[in-house]
């Protein structure tokens, strides 16, 4: 089991999850539309550490950038994806600022 630093946050990646797999599990905000590395809407961009490939994606992965929906995380990494922006009450809103 690995970590992953987001904008927001520092989660843990469970044994045998994708990187779109624990972001999504964790409340972030990824953009995905086939979840085989074919499109490559999920693109996020890499700051910090390695992911291997599951199945080499078809989609273009520039230089820094992963596509997690066919990847797992190698070494602890670091990516710029933020949590999902949900409307909250006030006390909720509150809440969340505490978690950041």
């Amino acid at each position: 089991m690995t970590t992953v630093s987001t904008t927001d946050r520092l989660i843990r990646v469970l044994p045998g999850e994708t990187l779109l797999e624990a972001l999504e599990r964790t409340g972030h905000d990824v953009e995905y539309q086939c979840r085989g590395g074919y499109c490559g809407s999920c693109r996020l961009t890499l700051l910090e550490g390695e992911v291997v490939y599951t199945q080499e994606p078809l989609a273009f992965v520039g230089p820094n950038e992963v596509v997690p929906c066919c990847c797992v995380v190698k070494t602890p990494i670091k990516v710029e994806c933020s949590l999902r922006q949900v409307e909250a009450s006030a006390e909720d809103k509150s809440q969340l600022a505490l978690d950041l």
